[in-house]
Formats: structure tokens, C-alpha cells, sequence
């Protein structure tokens, strides 16, 4: 098979590896597609200091069931499946314990994070069986890419608390935010306005029924309070440094609820009284739960809305480099990039 690796901090060379084969309890999958995401982005970089030389990364995958090892059939897989996996895998002895909440699991560790594992830039991946999600076979495809980020976005929808009638703030209109976006109406927000600087993503995120503004030079405050009533119910930080999240403490209405899931700063600086003294509740997002990802995956099944519209190209795997390097630089691509590695 070939492979993605990433040779040194800033360049990706496609090369050849052994195809793997899957132990009891696994299932090997033929990758269709993988979405490239931000966490790849500044792995490829060396910004995150979550991807290491020598690693093959990708956790968006999608593709057809080719093997399946010992015990793998109990989980209702079958070879030729269209399907998925949540690359966030723990123990089984803490199935039971976790449920729900597998994210939590001290024991848990993530398919395309874990610098030894073989992951989803490869043409083969190993998976648990218990991790694949298998999709409708009238599902196109490439969507099953996208379940991942979109399950990212439900499960920091629910940690808000987003409920019908909710004036939702996204701060950040990347393919994080933008699926954020689409999540927090799914939800029944009455609206979701996107603070982003770049043009291409508001017209990416106007595409999928939110409002946007550009933040550039104006306080986002005001422009919030101009637009509705009063500050937001909820907002969502979708990029994670300091400034954003300020926006989003400032923007949102006393006792209101401030989500961060964006990660681009292993550190911030805050305004302790935007959280004490205001009352606003700050709260944490990291991935999903399990039944959080089946949610996404029958969320792209049914069409519910154009998840398409968050893909701006696929290349294919030798120009994977070139993908990457023109996201690093910030080419303004609005949406996600897919690499195929079934061309």
C-alpha cells in the first residue's frame, strides 16, 4: 500500500508499506478519503508538538471493510461496507465504565495522534471493529470524511447546552466552526452569527443558513448587540487564542455559556471577571462521545443538510504535500481538503 508520511516538520512523502493485517477484534479498512484537519495542519507544522517525524497521521477517514479479523462479524460488519471509524479508541475494560463519556477514559488514545500507529493518510488502516460505523451504502461516499469533524461540532453543541430559540455566536469559520454552525441549528438555534476574517469561509458559512461578520477593525460586541436584541445565548469559540475567546466572553449575554473547542493556543490569557463577576459558565470540548459520533454519521446519512458545501477540493495522494503546504500558508481554501487514496 502507500502511505502519507511525514518525513520532517513541514514536508509529507508518499511512500510504500507492508498491507496490514487485523488481529482479533479488528477489521481493516480501504481508505476512500481522509480530511485533512486543523490538528494535521499544525502537526505538519511542528506547532502542536502532537505529531512527530516518521508518522503517518489522518483521523477523517472513510472506506470499505476489506478484512475482517476474529470476532469482528459480532459487530454487524461485513466485507464491502461503505464505513466510517472514531479514531478515539479506549480499553475494553472500560467500555462499560465510559459509556457515554469515552472521552474521558484516562486509558483513551486517538488513531492518527499515536505517532506508531498507521492511520488514515495510508491506503490500509487497522481499526477495532467496535469503532466502525458503517454508512448506507446511497451515502456519496467522500461525506463519511466529514463525520468526524461534524462530530466534533455536535458534541461542543451539547456541551453549551445550545437550545431551540438560542442566539448563537460562532467565533471562527473554519471547517470546525462552520460545522459548529450547522450543528447549533440543527439544534434549533433562532440564529448563528460567524465572526471570521476570511471572505471565502463567511460565504461558506452564509451557504449553510448563518449570518457572519467580519471582525476585522470592529468590536464584535457591538456588532452582536446590533444584530439581535441583546449579547448571545451561547458562544462557541471555534480557534482558541486569546483574543477569540475574549470575544466570546464579551459577547455573550451575563450567565450565558462560552464553549471553547478551538485549540490553537496551548495557553491563553482571560479576564477573570468576564467568568466570575458575569457569571458566564466556560466550558470545555474535546471530541465526542461514541453515540455523539453514530449521531454525526447518521446526520450525514440522512441529508439533513449540504454537508457537501464544506468541501472545497480532493487531491490526490501525491499532491498531498502540496495540500498541506497551502494550508499552512493559509491559501485561503474555505473548507476541508480531502486527499484520495483510492486514485
Amino acid at each position: 500500500m502507500r502511505a502519507l508520511v511525514l518525513k520532517d516538520f513541514g514536508r509529507c512523502e508518499v511512500e510504500s508499506r507492508p498491507d496490514p493485517n487485523p488481529g482479533p477484534g479488528e477489521v481493516t479498512l480501504r481508505i476512500i478519503a481522509t480530511g485533512i484537519c486543523g490538528s494535521d495542519i499544525h502537526g505538519f507544522t511542528g506547532r502542536n508538538g502532537r505529531r512527530f517525524p516518521g508518522q503517518i497521521m489522518g483521523h477523517e477517514s472513510v472506506g470499505r471493510i476489506e478484512t475482517l479479523g476474529e470476532g469482528a462479524s459480532d459487530f454487524g460488519l461485513a466485507i464491502g461496507d461503505l464505513a466510517t471509524f472514531n479514531p478515539l479508541v479506549i480499553p475494553e475494560e472500560d467500555v462499560v465504565a465510559f459509556e457515554g463519556r469515552e472521552q474521558h477514559s484516562p486509558r483513551k488514545w486517538v488513531i492518527g495522534v499515536a505517532p506508531d500507529y498507521v492511520a488514515g493518510f495510508a491506503q490500509i488502516v487497522v481499526v477495532p471493529a467496535r469503532n466502525v460505523v458503517v454508512l448506507p451504502s446511497t451515502t456519496p461516499p467522500t461525506l463519511g470524511a466529514l463525520i468526524e469533524p461534524l462530530a466534533v461540532a455536535l458534541h461542543a453543541v451539547n456541551r453549551a447546552s445550545v437550545r431551540p430559540g438560542d442566539h448563537v455566536l460562532v467565533v471562527g469559520g473554519g471547517p470546525i466552526g462552520q460545522c459548529v454552525a450547522g450543528a447549533a441549528l440543527r439544534n434549533g438555534a433562532a440564529e448563528v452569527i460567524v465572526s471570521e476574517l476570511d471572505e471565502g469561509r463567511r460565504a461558506l458559512c452564509e451557504r449553510l443558513g448563518a449570518k457572519t461578520l467580519n471582525p476585522a477593525g470592529v468590536a464584535v460586541t457591538e456588532e452582536v448587540r446590533s444584530a439581535w436584541p441583546g449579547l448571545a445565548d451561547v458562544a462557541i469559540d471555534a480557534v482558541g487564542l486569546s483574543g477569540t475567546l475574549r470575544d466570546a466572553l464579551l459577547a455573550t449575554k451575563l450567565g450565558g455559556t462560552v464553549c471553547l473547542v478551538g485549540m490553537g493556543s496551548p495557553e491563553l490569557q482571560l479576564d477573570p471577571y468576564r467568568i466570575s463577576t458575569d457569571e458566564r459558565n466556560l466550558v470545555g470540548s474535546f471530541a465526542y462521545s461514541s453515540s455523539e459520533f453514530r449521531d454525526a454519521a447518521q446526520w450525514v446519512a440522512n441529508g439533513e443538510f449540504d454537508v457537501s458545501a464544506l468541501i472545497s477540493r480532493e487531491v490526490p495522494l501525491q499532491d498531498a504535500n502540496e495540500a498541506f503546504v497551502g494550508l499552512a500558508q493559509m491559501d485561503g481554501t474555505a473548507g476541508k481538503v480531502l486527499v484520495r487514496l483510492d486514485q
